[in-house]
């Protein structure tokens, strides 16, 4: 069972956000392909999560970056910097559309897998493949 809690631009509920972070699992971090600074903030919510979590980089909790809106044309990140800062905390990283739901359920299915391959539960990984389209898309 997923519990799937969406604070984005919800200013007032920031209070309750480390109470919601202590009982997480695991963790979608979304930013908009056509927002540099939606981009930009990704790094205090991780900051925050370590924080709350009280684990070292090393110790994070399971996480998947996700670039939304992978289908619009005016892009302001490019999939190599969302890749580039994936690698960096190392966490998976995936392009999606929620318009079109290309790769929306593999990035739940993708964080659902590192939790329960922490808890000692493993799944193939050729089980969930991203979706093909013809914009440019990728799962890393």
């Amino acid at each position: 069972m997923l519990d799937v809690l969406d604070t984005a631009g919800q200013e007032e509920l920031s209070a309750l956000r480390s109470q919601w972070i202590r009982s997480g699992e695991g963790f979608l971090l979304l930013y908009s392909i056509t927002d540099k600074t939606s981009f930009d903030e990704l790094e205090e919510f991780r900051t925050q999560i370590l924080h709350v979590k009280d684990v070292t980089e090393s110790e994070a909790p399971p996480m998947v970056l996700v670039g939304n809106k992978c289908d619009l044309p005016n892009r302001q990140v490019p999939t190599s910097t969302g890749a580039a800062l994936a690698k960096a905390w190392g966490c998976y990283f995936m392009e999606a559309s929620a318009k079109s739901r290309l790769n929306v359920d593999e990035s739940f299915f993708c964080v659902v897998r590192k939790i329960r391959e922490l808890e000692g539960v493993s799944f193939s990984e050729d089980k969930v493949k991203p979706r093909k389209s013809k914009s440019s898309c990728l799962l890393f």
